[in-house]
């Protein structure tokens, strides 16, 4: 802005025309929107109070809000209807049947239903909580296709639980399933005593290393929760030690082929001191054994 001097302000005077410099208040008021935060308030601040303010009154009717929050519903739902968003078809692949009808029953909707309606991440959450599910992914699929893929826990040793129940484990000891019958799954090895089912891992590799006696293995049983006893038919038990079975176990499996030892009448094999073995009888064969030695007494009294 300019000023004239006061020898000129004096001669515009004389000729009559107005003073072309701005008054104080005009001059206050051309600084004050020069600055950045008055024009800014001024063309956004005060539009969007404007607008608050008549939103706010509109909105202060009840029956507005509820028209208004109607109106959004249809829309949405309208939206999430859409062809292109239905989901008419559950596909499940690798799950047996029992798995896959519980997987059907689970879905929180019945088909079809929108996708928008189906919550992937928790209903993937719901079908892992599943035993004999190792892992699951869902996704929906071109078509309308909820596509879920499931890889389940394969059985590897049967436990009888304190309570007589047979569950099926898998190599890392996680439940599988109930088993009804023993005979359902006569290629599983038998586990039994506190704690086994916390070494499975422990009991799957004795029973690798037993596989020359698996046509009479019956099952294993843990001991203390540290050592574990092989159980074979006709109620013959090899007594393996806490340290390295596997050595002794490879021991008595020798002294078999050798010996045929497991064909005698023997009840246990103790092997749980590595240098004195300890071979105990069967009651039949004590028994025996008694009657032949009363045979021999009343011979030599004769």
């Amino acid at each position: 802005m300019w000023a004239l001097k006061p020898h000129e302000r004096e001669r515009w005077q004389d000729n009559g025309r107005a003073d072309p410099a701005p008054s104080r208040l005009a001059y206050r008021l051309n600084r004050l929107w020069l600055t950045p935060l008055v024009r800014s308030a001024t063309r956004v601040g005060l539009p969007a109070l404007v607008l608050a303010l008549a939103t706010g009154l509109y909105l202060k009717d009840d029956g507005r809000r509820a028209h208004l929050a109607s109106g959004f519903e249809h829309l949405k739902r309208d939206l999430q209807e859409r062809p292109e968003f239905m989901v008419t078809l559950m596909r499940i692949d690798g799950a047996s049947e029992a798995v896959a009808a519980g997987i059907r029953a689970m879905l929180p909707v019945e088909l079809p239903a929108s996708s928008f309606r189906i919550d992937l991440e928790t209903f993937r959450a719901t079908i892992a909580q599943i035993d004999a599910v190792a892992s699951v992914d869902l996704r929906i699929r071109p078509g309308g296709v909820l596509q879920v893929d499931v890889t389940e826990r394969q059985a590897a040793i049967l436990w009888r639980t304190a309570a007589g129940r047979l569950e099926m484990l898998d190599a890392q000891g996680h439940r599988v399933a109930t088993l009804t019958a023993r005979d359902a799954r006569p290629d599983l090895a038998v586990i039994a005593g506190e704690g086994a089912e916390d070494h499975v891992q422990d009991a799957l590799v004795l029973i690798a290393h037993a596989r020359p006696l698996a046509p009479r293995l019956r099952g294993l049983i843990l001991v203390g929760e540290r050592r574990w006893d092989l159980v074979l038919d006709r109620d013959q038990r090899i007594m393996l030690p806490e340290t390295d079975p596997i050595a002794a176990l490879n021991h008595v499996i020798e002294l078999d082929r050798a010996e045929d030892l497991l064909s005698r009448d023997v009840a246990v094999i103790d092997m749980r001191n590595d240098y004195r073995p300890t071979i105990r009888l069967s009651e039949a064969a004590i028994a025996s054994l008694r009657g032949q030695t009363v045979d021999k007494t009343k011979v030599n009294g004769q």
